[in-house]
């Protein structure tokens, strides 16, 4: 069984990913760090249920490194959107890609990533991610954002072969058919905001 970990906003710049997000949910995000081994950076928002939002992006002054970015980021254009979903997993289907042995600072993690940073069906099929024993949550040492996911829309044109695949028992959690792409909604301290 899947359980919903984080939700991540792609961006070409940071600072115009913490912006948009900023402005659409009407809360200031924290800082979180680099990810050496594939060139990026990101900024982060505790939402409540032990979830979290990240923001992320190419790191401009990251070390030359070999192979592609994770979440596709080596392909992304246009606008800050919704990206990504990542799932907590006891065990990795090799659907989602192998996974890989990642830190950052007293953060351990395995998390799938294809070799070529590519995203299975589009990111409708979630990235899958395993938290080392003795790590505390990143969601329990944000700061209260007041946020909280109400529901989550994964859109693809394979929706319901996507649905079938993911054993994940979430309400907020829908599949949808059409254009690939993410619909969160979120209770804020200013009322219902959506993220797309």
């Amino acid at each position: 069984m899947l359980v919903l970990d984080h939700l991540a906003v792609a961006c070409q710049s940071l600072p115009d990913g913490v912006a948009w997000v900023e402005e659409k949910l009407g809360v200031t995000m924290q800082p979180g760090g680099q990810h050496v081994r594939y060139g990026t950076h990101n900024m982060l928002l505790g939402l409540a249920d032990d979830l979290y939002l990240e923001v992320i992006a190419p790191d401009p002054d990251a070390a030359p490194f070999d192979g592609s970015r994770w979440f596709d980021l080596d392909r992304f254009t246009g606008p800050p959107r919704l990206g990504n979903w990542i799932c907590r997993t006891e065990r990795f289907d090799p659907v989602a890609g192998p996974p890989r042995q990642l830190s950052r600072g007293d953060l351990h993690w395995q998390l799938t990533v294809p070799d070529d940073g590519s995203m299975p069906y589009d990111g409708a099929y979630p990235t899958l991610i395993q938290w080392a024993d003795n790590v505390r949550h990143p969601a329990r040492g944000l700061p209260d954002s007041g946020c909280r996911l109400t529901g989550f829309e994964v859109h693809h044109p394979q929706a319901a072969t996507v649905a079938d695949m993911v054993v994940l028992n979430d309400p907020r959690v829908r599949f949808v058919a059409g254009p690939p792409g993410f619909r969160a909604i979120f209770d804020t301290p200013t009322g219902a905001r959506v993220l797309t």
